[in-house]
């Protein structure tokens, strides 16, 4: 699945954003301004709830159904609030777009439409004193044979108000790749053969017996102690490590010495090895 949307440059519209501008209106990475999200002249349904900074948007419409929902954690964090809105809104926009370009060629080869959708659903993994790790469960539908799934990360650095890919905590996907020798690898190895029935041939050519690289994966940062990030999750979604019928993989891992030594000094503070 494509990524949606850079956390960089959501995290530089954050810090545009907290520079001001005449409406307050959260600005897209790009530089110019997001719309805010409109009903369709076709809407059927649209909610939205709030509670202590938590929000859940539900709008469901002739070409597309459309839901997002974030944490109260996230929600009381107004730049990170900010920063989830905006994916909100450029999301929202994107399926609408497409949809509705969707619903006009189904038209006009004289086929059934079929109603878009997409769905996240932001949760808390990990709250630290100076850190917020969160994970979306997002699901798609283009209208094909079937829908796609995914997860996004996100880290939020509470010193510097930063959003970014939980990656960006390491040196370099190659140096984390290093620091997880084979443990990753076989741990994926053991789900395939049991989803399977047989084991994985290390020497195989086949594409998705091969290991996938950390740059392929989506990275989640956990904890065990709300003290310091001590576990990994390695995700490889549908088509990732598998044909898309065995669907995606998960691989937990505990942080170890090698793992330490693979993040970036500056954040190193952050992270503990676990016995």
């Amino acid at each position: 699945m494509r990524r949606l949307i850079t956390l960089i440059a959501l995290a530089a519209a954050v810090a545009a954003c907290r520079q001001g501008g005449d409406d307050g209106a959260p600005p897209d990475p790009s530089g110019s301004a997001t719309p805010a999200p409109t009903a369709s002249p076709t809407a059927t349904a649209s909610a939205e709830a709030t509670s202590n900074g938590a929000r859940s948007v539900a709008e469901e419409t002739d070409d597309f159904l459309f839901e997002y929902s974030y944490p109260v954690e996230a929600g009381r964090i107004p730049e990170l609030a900010t920063v989830l809105d905006l994916w909100l809104a450029q999301r929202r926009e994107a399926l609408a777009e497409e949809s509705a370009e969707a619903r006009r060629e189904a038209r006009g080869d004289g086929f059934p439409y079929n109603k878009h959708s997409y769905t996240a659903e932001w949760k808390v993994i990990a709250e630290l004193p100076g850190w917020l790790s969160l994970s979306a469960d997002v699901a798609t539908y283009g209208g094909g044979a079937h829908g796609d799934a995914a997860i996004e990360s996100l880290v939020w650095d509470k010193e510097n108000e930063q959003a970014f890919d939980a990656r960006k905590l390491f040196t370099s996907s190659r140096a984390l790749e290093q620091a997880l020798g084979d443990r990753f690898c076989d741990a994926l190895n053991r789900q395939r053969a049991e989803r399977r029935e047989e084991p994985v041939d290390a020497a195989s050519d086949y594409e998705f017996d091969q290991c996938p690289g950390v740059g392929e994966l989506e990275v989640v940062v956990g904890s065990s102690n709300r003290r310091v990030f001590d576990r990994l999750t390695l995700y490889a979604g549908p088509s990732v490590a598998g044909p898309y019928a065995e669907g995606a993989y998960q691989v937990d891992l505990p942080v170890d010495r090698a793992i330490l030594d693979a993040v970036k000094p500056e954040y190193r503070a952050a992270f503990g090895a676990r016995n």
